[in-house]
Protein backbone atom coordinates (compact mmCIF):
# COMPACT_ATOMS: atom_id res chain seq x y z
CA UNK A 1 0.00 0.00 0.00
CA UNK A 2 1.24 3.03 -0.84
CA UNK A 3 2.75 5.61 1.50
CA UNK A 4 1.06 8.96 2.36
CA UNK A 5 3.45 11.99 1.88
CA UNK A 6 5.41 13.70 4.83
CA UNK A 7 3.50 16.31 6.09
CA UNK A 8 6.23 18.52 5.98
CA UNK A 9 7.22 18.22 2.09
CA UNK A 10 5.37 20.79 0.53
CA UNK A 11 2.81 19.54 -2.14
CA UNK A 12 4.25 21.27 -4.77
CA UNK A 13 7.98 19.65 -4.08
CA UNK A 14 5.64 16.07 -4.35
CA UNK A 15 3.62 16.74 -7.65
CA UNK A 16 6.82 18.06 -8.90
CA UNK A 17 8.96 14.50 -8.38
CA UNK A 18 5.64 12.89 -9.84
CA UNK A 19 5.64 15.31 -12.96
CA UNK A 20 9.36 14.57 -13.37
CA UNK A 21 8.84 10.79 -13.17
CA UNK A 22 5.92 10.30 -15.16
CA UNK A 23 7.00 12.44 -17.61
CA UNK A 24 10.56 10.68 -18.21
CA UNK A 25 8.57 7.16 -18.56
CA UNK A 26 6.85 9.00 -21.44
CA UNK A 27 9.19 10.14 -22.97
CA UNK A 28 11.97 7.21 -22.82
CA UNK A 29 8.96 4.93 -24.35
CA UNK A 30 8.75 2.80 -20.85
CA UNK A 31 5.15 3.98 -21.09
CA UNK A 32 4.10 3.63 -24.37
CA UNK A 33 1.46 5.19 -26.68
CA UNK A 34 -1.61 4.31 -25.99
CA UNK A 35 -0.68 2.58 -22.93
CA UNK A 36 -3.32 3.13 -19.64
CA UNK A 37 -2.10 3.67 -16.07
CA UNK A 38 -3.00 4.48 -12.96
CA UNK A 39 -2.30 7.24 -10.63
CA UNK A 40 -1.73 4.50 -7.66
CA UNK A 41 0.66 3.08 -9.91
CA UNK A 42 3.05 6.11 -10.14
CA UNK A 43 1.77 7.11 -6.30
CA UNK A 44 3.50 3.61 -5.37
CA UNK A 45 6.35 4.30 -6.90
CA UNK A 46 7.42 7.45 -5.15
CA UNK A 47 5.47 6.78 -1.81
CA UNK A 48 3.31 9.31 -2.60
CA UNK A 49 -0.37 10.36 -2.08
CA UNK A 50 -2.79 10.11 -5.34
CA UNK A 51 -2.95 14.03 -5.38
CA UNK A 52 0.28 15.28 -6.37
CA UNK A 53 0.18 12.86 -8.91
CA UNK A 54 -3.11 13.76 -10.28
CA UNK A 55 -1.44 17.23 -10.30
CA UNK A 56 1.34 16.03 -12.05
CA UNK A 57 -1.15 14.00 -14.60
CA UNK A 58 -2.68 17.50 -15.55
CA UNK A 59 0.21 19.01 -16.19
CA UNK A 60 1.43 16.62 -18.66
CA UNK A 61 -2.06 16.75 -20.33
CA UNK A 62 -2.02 20.01 -20.78
CA UNK A 63 1.93 19.13 -22.48
CA UNK A 64 -0.04 16.96 -24.60
CA UNK A 65 1.86 13.67 -23.29
CA UNK A 66 -1.34 12.45 -21.50
CA UNK A 67 -4.95 12.40 -22.20
CA UNK A 68 -6.68 11.86 -18.58
CA UNK A 69 -9.78 9.14 -18.51
CA UNK A 70 -11.80 9.82 -14.99
CA UNK A 71 -11.83 7.27 -12.67
CA UNK A 72 -9.09 5.03 -14.91
CA UNK A 73 -6.38 7.12 -15.06
CA UNK A 74 -4.58 8.36 -17.91
CA UNK A 75 -3.56 7.43 -21.58
CA UNK A 76 -0.19 7.99 -22.95
CA UNK A 77 -0.99 10.47 -25.85
CA UNK A 78 0.51 8.87 -29.08
CA UNK A 79 2.57 11.01 -31.76
CA UNK A 80 -0.54 12.61 -33.62
CA UNK A 81 -0.05 11.75 -37.33
CA UNK A 82 2.21 14.56 -38.98
CA UNK A 83 3.59 15.54 -35.84
CA UNK A 84 6.94 14.05 -37.08
CA UNK A 85 6.78 15.64 -40.18
CA UNK A 86 6.59 19.03 -38.51
CA UNK A 87 9.08 18.39 -36.04
CA UNK A 88 11.73 17.48 -39.16
CA UNK A 89 10.75 20.73 -41.07
CA UNK A 90 11.25 23.05 -38.23
CA UNK A 91 14.78 21.36 -36.35
CA UNK A 92 16.17 21.52 -40.70
CA UNK A 93 14.89 25.12 -40.64
CA UNK A 94 15.80 26.16 -37.22
CA UNK A 95 19.27 24.51 -37.19
CA UNK A 96 20.39 25.63 -40.50
CA UNK A 97 19.38 28.92 -39.68
CA UNK A 98 21.90 28.86 -36.61
CA UNK A 99 24.58 27.39 -38.76
CA UNK A 100 24.83 29.96 -41.00
CA UNK A 101 24.86 32.99 -38.31
CA UNK A 102 27.31 31.37 -36.56
CA UNK A 103 29.47 31.05 -39.78
CA UNK A 104 29.00 34.82 -40.45
CA UNK A 105 31.27 35.34 -36.73
CA UNK A 106 34.22 33.44 -38.10
CA UNK A 107 36.00 34.14 -34.56
CA UNK A 108 33.34 32.21 -32.90
CA UNK A 109 33.34 29.09 -34.72
CA UNK A 110 36.21 27.30 -33.12
CA UNK A 111 34.65 27.60 -29.61
CA UNK A 112 31.34 26.41 -30.87
CA UNK A 113 33.33 23.76 -33.12
CA UNK A 114 34.87 22.38 -29.40
CA UNK A 115 31.17 22.36 -27.71
CA UNK A 116 30.24 20.71 -30.65
CA UNK A 117 32.95 17.57 -30.31
CA UNK A 118 31.99 17.49 -26.45
CA UNK A 119 28.84 16.83 -27.02
CA UNK A 120 29.69 13.96 -29.30
CA UNK A 121 31.81 12.50 -27.00
CA UNK A 122 29.38 12.35 -24.68
CA UNK A 123 27.14 10.59 -27.38
CA UNK A 124 29.88 7.96 -28.03
CA UNK A 125 29.89 7.26 -24.09
CA UNK A 126 25.91 6.80 -24.26
CA UNK A 127 26.38 4.60 -27.17
CA UNK A 128 29.25 2.49 -25.80
CA UNK A 129 26.58 2.03 -22.91
CA UNK A 130 24.02 0.82 -24.36
CA UNK A 131 21.43 2.96 -23.03
CA UNK A 132 18.91 3.47 -25.67
CA UNK A 133 17.54 6.70 -23.68
CA UNK A 134 20.37 8.48 -22.60
CA UNK A 135 21.76 8.31 -25.81
CA UNK A 136 18.21 9.79 -27.18
CA UNK A 137 18.87 12.65 -24.64
CA UNK A 138 22.48 13.39 -25.77
CA UNK A 139 21.45 13.01 -29.74
CA UNK A 140 18.86 15.71 -28.67
CA UNK A 141 21.76 17.83 -26.49
CA UNK A 142 23.82 17.77 -29.75
CA UNK A 143 21.58 19.43 -31.93
CA UNK A 144 20.55 21.87 -29.19
CA UNK A 145 24.25 23.13 -29.03
CA UNK A 146 24.30 23.42 -32.93
CA UNK A 147 21.42 25.97 -32.40
CA UNK A 148 22.80 27.46 -29.02
CA UNK A 149 25.75 28.32 -31.10
CA UNK A 150 24.24 30.58 -33.36
CA UNK A 151 23.14 32.75 -30.84
CA UNK A 152 19.80 33.66 -31.47
CA UNK A 153 17.97 33.92 -28.35
CA UNK A 154 14.62 33.69 -30.16
CA UNK A 155 15.46 30.16 -32.13
CA UNK A 156 16.89 28.82 -28.43
CA UNK A 157 14.11 29.17 -27.08
CA UNK A 158 12.12 27.77 -30.30
CA UNK A 159 13.96 24.80 -29.96
CA UNK A 160 14.31 24.55 -26.80
CA UNK A 161 10.60 23.38 -26.58
CA UNK A 162 10.86 20.99 -29.06
CA UNK A 163 13.22 18.78 -26.94
CA UNK A 164 10.49 16.30 -25.57
CA UNK A 165 9.21 15.81 -29.31
CA UNK A 166 12.72 15.27 -30.33
CA UNK A 167 13.42 13.22 -27.53
CA UNK A 168 10.82 10.89 -28.27
CA UNK A 169 11.03 10.55 -32.03
CA UNK A 170 14.27 10.09 -31.00
CA UNK A 171 13.80 6.79 -28.74
CA UNK A 172 11.25 5.73 -31.61
CA UNK A 173 13.62 6.11 -34.54
CA UNK A 174 16.35 3.90 -33.14
CA UNK A 175 15.10 1.72 -31.19
CA UNK A 176 13.86 -0.66 -33.30
CA UNK A 177 17.61 -0.17 -35.62
CA UNK A 178 20.47 0.15 -33.15
CA UNK A 179 22.74 -0.64 -35.92
CA UNK A 180 22.03 2.98 -36.95
CA UNK A 181 23.40 4.70 -33.72
CA UNK A 182 27.14 4.73 -35.23
CA UNK A 183 25.74 6.31 -38.61
CA UNK A 184 23.98 9.25 -36.52
CA UNK A 185 27.66 9.38 -34.89
CA UNK A 186 29.39 9.42 -38.01
CA UNK A 187 27.45 11.68 -39.59
CA UNK A 188 27.11 14.35 -36.86
CA UNK A 189 31.00 14.25 -37.28
CA UNK A 190 30.50 14.77 -40.88
CA UNK A 191 28.42 17.76 -39.76
CA UNK A 192 31.35 19.43 -37.78
CA UNK A 193 33.84 19.41 -40.03
CA UNK A 194 31.16 21.25 -42.35
CA UNK A 195 30.99 23.74 -39.71
CA UNK A 196 34.66 23.95 -39.16
CA UNK A 197 34.81 24.49 -43.29
CA UNK A 198 32.54 27.40 -43.10
CA UNK A 199 29.84 25.73 -45.92
CA UNK A 200 26.41 26.54 -44.80
CA UNK A 201 25.23 25.18 -48.15
CA UNK A 202 26.63 22.01 -47.83
CA UNK A 203 25.69 21.72 -43.98
CA UNK A 204 22.17 22.02 -44.71
CA UNK A 205 22.58 19.76 -47.44
CA UNK A 206 24.03 17.35 -44.77
CA UNK A 207 21.77 17.65 -42.39
CA UNK A 208 18.69 16.96 -44.37
CA UNK A 209 20.04 13.74 -44.95
CA UNK A 210 20.94 13.08 -41.71
CA UNK A 211 17.65 13.49 -40.78
CA UNK A 212 16.06 11.68 -43.21
CA UNK A 213 18.53 8.81 -42.85
CA UNK A 214 17.29 8.74 -39.10
CA UNK A 215 14.09 9.75 -39.11
CA UNK A 216 12.27 9.51 -42.58
CA UNK A 217 13.58 5.78 -43.48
Amino acid sequence: MPTVSSPSEPPASAADRAYRLTKELVLSGELPGGHLFSETEIAGRLGLSRTPVREAFVRLQAEELLTLVPKRGAIVAPVPPGEAEDVLDAREAVESAAVRRLLRAPDRVPPAVEKLRAALEVQRERAESGDLHAFAEADERFHRTLVEAGGNALLIRFYTGLADRQRRMNVAALGPVPDHIPVVLREHGELIEIIEAGDAAAFTTALRAHLDGTHRR
